[in-house]
């Protein structure tokens, strides 16, 4: 029988990216929703690690499963490392990332390119039943384009640029893009720790 793994979220996207990475026959891996559970999680922790385990253990409580969720978000160097923890909810919960986009890329006219370094951050955090908490980070390094570009990613991914391919993650195949991701990188690390104890 699979073992069952809740992820913390209902974002179709982000659930593609996630069964891609956490590959394994024998886990079945399911969004909130299709677990049955429906919960309104306040993400107010200061950092990306500490939201990650505000939603993890708040669906824990509802059900028996090892329980993963995640917090990420883009940082900007130049802007203080802005959005951060609040790149969802930047310029409003609602703003469509088209419009969200546009206003970072408004903040960085004119600034040159050496000054626009930022990277993706994802912080998972996983609740397994009768053990400690276990938080991953993992993270890609790169820069903020002059424009969007890219019909492939979600979010930020059109104006986050990668350095050695010279263009946005949402011109990388969803194959490039999970080898190199954030998240990708945190999913192959907590896939490991969880495939050490299961």
């Amino acid at each position: 029988m699979k073992k069952k793994i809740i992820f913390a979220t209902d974002n179709k996207n982000k659930m593609v990216e996630i069964r891609q990475i956490l590959d394994n026959p024998e886990w079945e891996i399911l969004s909130m929703r299709e677990a049955g559970i429906e919960l309104d999680i306040e993400e107010d922790g200061a950092t990306f690690e500490e939201n990650a385990l505000i939603k993890a253990k708040a669906v824990s409580a509802c059900c028996d499963e090892i329980v993963l969720a995640d917090d990420s978000g883009l940082e900007i160097d130049y802007l203080n490392r802005e959005p951060g923890v609040h790149s969802a909810r930047y310029g409003g919960r609602d703003t469509s990332y088209e419009i969200k986009n546009q206003m970072l890329l408004d903040r960085l006219r004119g600034v040159p390119r050496d000054m626009r370094t930022a990277r993706f951050v994802c912080a998972i955090a996983a609740v397994v039943p009768g053990r400690e908490p276990m938080v991953v980070r993992g993270t890609i390094e790169g820069y903020i384009g002059e424009k969007p570009a890219g019909e492939n990613g979600f979010g930020y991914d059109p104006i986050f640029y990668v350095e050695d391919r010279n263009c946005s993650t949402a011109e990388l195949t969803p194959e490039e893009k999970n080898a190199r991701s954030h998240r990708g990188n945190a999913l192959r690390l907590i896939r490991e720790r969880l495939e050490n104890i299961s």
